[in-house]
């Protein structure tokens, strides 16, 4: 991973698409394939127990099985010859059971999902952090007046805690829907050569079932070899929950600058500093996730024109959407993380927002002072902050029932 992406993500989302990480998932398929078919009677248990007993990621040389995939035109391909290697060693006639009835696809998407699982709920653990500190602050700083800026300029006075509101909205309905599409994409991919299960004697679908409640996965029922749609709408979510968290970040940092000064990044030692100028604060959460608000557009760009895909499987596309994917959730809780991270310690100065107010009060008219910018009329918006607060809470209650 490059030096430049590693700051940008989070180490646990990086070590969740590593490629040892990768393999061992597309070992675990292997294993639940194996399993499922001598459980339908599709092959004998003595091959099943041989095939499982060998998918052990750390019997394989992971850099090779990476490297041999640029000449095979895919990873699972040295992977599956590696695997029938290693199971000769122990079996020879369990070798012609493995990875039977299946196919490169079906090994990479059902990894690909299980690896993608594990970076979701990283993801939903930050997201739900983000959005606590959110609403505490919209709860503690409800009537705290600050100035409402429109077209970059002062428009009137507004409330922290309505501001907060509003930034912590997208991120509750974010949480829901990326929820739902989570669930509707994070299935087991099986399908054989043409996506007909033909090899299976007609007991595919008990095997895919089996193999769903092994992998934790969704049972799709059938084949998404190249029906993308709800694969795709999920990294759709995610692009749209990383545009709210960059809007936050470009809020925040606005706030921050020395001539505003009325909301900071909290602070701590090696945080935010400058190789040149030590008085400075960088707001370093909002940059990863205003970094990340300028690539996931990209991202989730490739992933919808890779859609169109040839017959029953794609030259090109899928593998396309494959190397996007992933950088897509490293960008995504990084994001996320950052901003969780920095949120709770937000340091408001409710001072210097009162201030702010009672300097442009000086230059105008007593009249257009007193409507526009009078410290007073925070206390309308901190009652409808504290109404969005309790309707958020309400959407987000049968959220927390269903984890």
């Amino acid at each position: 991973m490059s030096i430049f992406e590693g700051f940008l993500s989070t180490p646990e989302t990086l070590a969740a698409f590593d490629d040892r990480s990768f393999v061992d998932a597309m070992l675990r398929f292997e294993a639940a394939l194996a399993r499922a078919q001598a459980a339908v009677g599709l092959i004998p248990e003595s091959a099943a127990n041989s095939i499982v007993n060998s998918c052990k990621v750390e019997l394989f040389d992971v850099a090779r099985i990476v490297r041999d995939s640029g000449r095979a035109g895919s990873v699972a391909i040295p992977l599956v010859k590696a695997l029938k290697e290693a199971v000769g060693l122990f079996n020879a006639d369990a070798v012609a059971y493995t990875h039977f009835g299946s196919t490169s696809q079906d090994v990479i998407d059902t990894a690909m999902a299980q690896v993608t699982r594990n970076a979701m709920a990283l993801v939903e653990a930050d997201l739900s952090r983000a959005i606590d500190a959110l609403l505490e602050h919209a709860v503690q700083h409800a009537t705290t007046p600050m100035l409402a800026r429109t077209l970059m300029q002062p428009a009137s006075v507004t409330s922290f805690g309505f501001k907060c509101a509003g930034w912590v909205a997208p991120l509750v309905r974010s949480r829901h829907r990326l929820r739902v599409a989570k669930d509707n994409a994070l299935k087991v991919q099986l399908g054989g050569a043409v996506g007909t299960l033909a090899q299976m004697g007609g007991k595919g679908g008990e095997v895919m079932q089996r193999m769903a409640g092994e992998l934790e996965l969704g049972n799709a029922g059938a084949t998404w070899h190249t029906q993308r749609d709800e694969w795709v709408a999920l990294g759709c979510e995610l692009g749209l929950m990383v545009g709210a968290l960059g809007k936050i970040a470009l809020d925040i940092s606005l706030l921050g600058q020395y001539e505003v000064a009325e909301v900071m990044e909290p602070t701590e030692p090696g945080r935010g500093g400058s190789s040149a100028m030590p008085h400075k604060r960088n707001p370093v959460a909002s940059m990863v996730a205003l970094a990340a608000a300028q690539r996931a557009p990209q991202r989730v760009a490739a992933l919808l024109g890779a859609m169109p895909q040839e017959h029953e499987r794609a030259l090109g596309a899928w593998q396309a959407e494959l190397a996007e994917w992933p950088q897509l959730l490293m960008s995504a809780h990084g994001s996320v993380r950052a901003l969780a991270t920095a949120l709770p310690g937000l340091q408001v100065d409710a001072t210097r927002m009162r201030a702010n107010i009672d300097r442009l009060r000086a230059e105008l008219p007593q009249e257009a002072a007193d409507e526009w910018f009078n410290p007073a009329l925070a206390q309308n918006a901190g009652r409808l902050a504290l109404a969005q607060v309790e309707r958020l809470r309400g959407i987000d209650t049968p959220i927390k029932e269903s984890i």
